[in-house]
Parts: structure tokens; C-alpha cells; sequence
């Protein structure tokens, strides 16, 4: 049964349409992440739920109840901020203590339930502690922390690690699927990032100028992207034109009338005159655990991925092969071809 119903949500401020008639339905206990570049209503759309943002039009319905226009308050969700908004005064017991103080919690129940959240969130040992003596990570645990202790119903993530450094980010994506997990907490997250999105997902929601262009779990967006903007945007990908060959396979084709997308680790690279298409190697990047090539073909200048073995890697230059499964070829829009 659906927990949270987003219907036909529209935002607009004037004659500009930030949310366009967007309709998603969540699972109780599913993490969904909504993902997309600056500027194409995600954060709105996280605000409207949240009730920091009048709807214009459309209705939110949380557990059967119609909160569309409820107070933030009264609808009891735990929001966590990309600033994490703690207070700088409070200690760390205090700060996650706050919201069951303004909801007149009695004393006891506030002390247990604080003492298990900053446990959950593996802060027990800093509970003394001001914001200003922890570390970025540290802080934003305190602010899950403080969302989670009152037990709302859903869990609003709005860009949470984006503060973070790329170490820290990748190991908090990991912390807040634990506690996810543990708590079982219906969570909605806005993020840019791709990788942070499908680590972590149940469901991804992709989001475009306004719209919801697709909904799917975290491996079938990436193996089936819908249109050319999601297969550049969720990972890396060459897009080809082809045409649907005999059995009704997609296949590279330089005068096709389709888009084709492949991905860049799909592609092997073998000896001059192997393969499918001959190409040369233009240059070359070093990205620690892969090696990411740019080879010049027939069909244009394409990325090719290939884990760094502790071999040599190919020189820029060198001629190559360049082979790949046909069945891994996504059909896109038809004619939007990269320039």
C-alpha cells in the first residue's frame, strides 16, 4: 500500500513552472532518492512535502491523511538540512533533545530517547560535545540524529552530504543506509549526486526542468536510461546512431536514424584490426582504480573504461580495436545525437 502519494504536484512563482505536474508514490520503509541538476525541482518538490512550500496545485497524502496544506508542524516529519541547522550554543544532547522538548515529551521518555538515538547514530560517547568540536560527519549524525529521535513517519534528506569532503561523503552514503536500514524509516533524499543516489536507493527519481522523466530502481535507471539526458546524467555514456537490425537487436550504425547509448565500461579495447570498429587512441586519464580512454572512430570520439590491472596502459596513439555486446546498446530518442 502506497504510504506517501505525491498527485499531480505543480509549483509555479509567476509564469515559471518549477514543479510540473509530478505524481510519485513511496512504499512505507523505501528509500528514494529524487536526483537531478540544480534548477529542476527536486529541493521544491522536497519542500512542498516537507510544508516549508505552499502547493499551487495538486495534494500530498501521507498514510491516507491529506497534509497538503497542514502546517510543517502538525505533519511530523523529520527534515535534515544541507546545513545541518544545528544550534551552535547546545550540546550535542541538547540539540538532538530540542524537538521532544517543544513537543512536551516528559523528562524520562526525552533522556531515553535521546541516549538511543545518538546510539543509533554512534554518538553516544559525544553527547556532552558542541557542534563546533565535532567533525563534519559528526554533525551531520547529530542533525539525523535529532530528525529520527522524534519518530516521524517519513525521513526528508535535502542535499545532507553535500558539505562533506569525497572521502567523507562516500562514507556517510554507507552510515545513512545503516541507519535506514535499522530504523526501517520511509525516506525521500534530494541529491545531484548520481553515485550517492544509486548506492543507497531503493528507487531513483529522476528529475528534469520540472518533471519527473523516470522512475526505477538504482541498476535498471543505469543499464536502461529513458532518454539521452539521463543516460549523460546518471553515469557516463557514448551515444551512437543505429538502427534495429535483424531480430530486432539495436546496432551501431553512423547513417542510423536511432540514439543509442552505450557505456563507456562496456566497450573493450583489443589489437588493430579486431573488433567491430578501428579506432585510435586521442588521449588518456588516470583515475586511480580505472584508466579512461578517448578513441577516436568512425562512428566519433567515444570513452572507453578499463580497470588499471598494474599493467601498461595503451599510449595515446595507438591503434586499437574496439569491440563490444550488441545487446548492451539503449535505444534512446530517436535522432539526438551528442554534437
Amino acid at each position: 500500500m502506497t504510504f506517501l502519494l505525491i498527485e499531480n504536484l505543480c509549483k509555479r512563482y509567476g509564469a515559471t513552472e518549477a514543479v510540473a505536474s509530478s505524481s510519485l508514490a513511496i512504499e512505507k520503509g523505501e528509500f528514494v532518492s529524487l536526483l537531478g541538476p540544480s534548477g529542476c525541482g527536486k529541493t521544491t518538490t522536497l519542500q512542498m512535502i516537507a510544508g516549508f512550500v505552499e502547493v499551487t496545485s495538486g495534494r500530498i497524502v501521507l498514510d491516507g491523511r491529506d497534509i497538503t496544506h497542514a502546517k510543517p508542524a502538525s505533519r511530523g516529519l523529520g527534515v535534515v538540512f544541507q546545513s545541518y541547522a544545528l544550534f551552535p550554543h547546545m550540546t550535542v544532547r541538547d540539540n538532538v533533545a530540542f524537538g521532544l522538548r517543544m513537543r512536551k515529551v516528559a523528562s524520562a521518555e526525552i533522556a531515553r530517547r535521546v541516549d538511543q538515538a545518538l546510539a543509533l547514530v554512534r554518538l553516544d560517547k559525544h553527547a556532552e560535545r558542541y557542534p563546533r568540536e565535532l567533525s563534519g560527519g559528526q554533525r551531520q549524525r547529530v542533525a539525523l540524529a535529532r530528525a529520527l529521535v522524534i519518530e516521524p513517519p517519513v525521513l526528508l534528506l535535502d542535499e545532507p552530504l553535500s558539505n562533506l569532503d569525497a572521502h567523507l561523503r562516500e562514507e556517510m552514503q554507507f552510515e545513512i543506509c545503516r541507519i535506514q536500514n535499522e530504523v526501517g524509516i520511509t525516506t525521500l533524499m534530494v541529491t545531484h549526486d548520481q553515485a550517492e543516489a544509486l548506492s543507497i536507493s531503493d528507487r531513483v527519481v529522476v528529475m528534469e526542468a520540472g518533471r519527473i522523466t523516470q522512475v526505477d530502481d538504482p541498476y535498471r535507471l543505469y543499464e536502461h536510461p529513458g532518454t539521452p539526458f539521463i543516460s549523460d546524467f546518471v553515469g557516463k555514456a557514448n551515444r551512437l546512431r543505429g538502427a534495429i537490425g535483424p531480430g530486432g537487436q539495436p546496432q551501431a550504425n553512423a547513417q542510423g536514424p536511432l540514439t543509442l547509448s552505450l557505456r563507456p565500461e562496456k566497450i573493450s579495447l583489443g589489437p588493430a584490426g579486431s573488433g567491430k570498429l578501428a579506432g585510435r587512441i586521442s588521449c588518456r586519464y588516470f583515475l586511480g582504480s580505472q584508466w579512461l580512454y578517448r578513441v577516436d572512430t568512425a562512428l566519433g570520439n567515444l570513452a572507453v573504461v578499463r580497470a588499471n590491472d598494474g599493467n601498461r596502459p595503451l599510449d595515446e596513439g595507438t591503434q586499437v580495436g574496439l569491440d563490444w555486446n550488441d545487446a548492451l546498446l539503449r535505444v534512446l530518442n530517436a535522432g539526438e545525437v551528442a554534437a
